[in-house]
């Protein structure tokens, strides 16, 4: 059947409107007192960095091209969980507009 939603993880993005040049940080959890030991970052589907024996990826400093969807997965015990997918949206004071010189 499908797992149980406690096993599995949680990514967490900062409730607040997010702007180019902030730093950010994600957060993979395990739900309870899962123990996670590796987890890995993924962005629009490719790996972005793992396994990390941390569960934080910072992005740092922020750019347009950050937002979109992430998720990430993590080892417990011997099997891989993975996360809920979560979108990012990057703010940027104003992206295409170009002052002439």
């Amino acid at each position: 059947g499908p797992p149980c939603p406690t096993e599995r993880l949680v990514l967490q993005v900062p409730a607040r409107a997010l702007l180019e040049g902030d730093t950010v940080t994600l957060r993979c959890r395990g739900r309870k007192n899962l123990q996670v030991t590796q987890v890995w970052f993924y962005h629009e589907e490719k790996d972005l960095r793992g396994p990390l024996q941390g569960s934080e990826l910072s992005l740092s400093p922020l750019q347009q091209r950050h937002g979109g969807r992430y998720r990430c997965e993590g080892l417990v015990g011997s099997r891989r969980v993975k996360s809920n997918s979560v979108t990012v949206t990057v703010h940027g004071e104003h992206p295409h507009t170009h002052t002439p010189i």
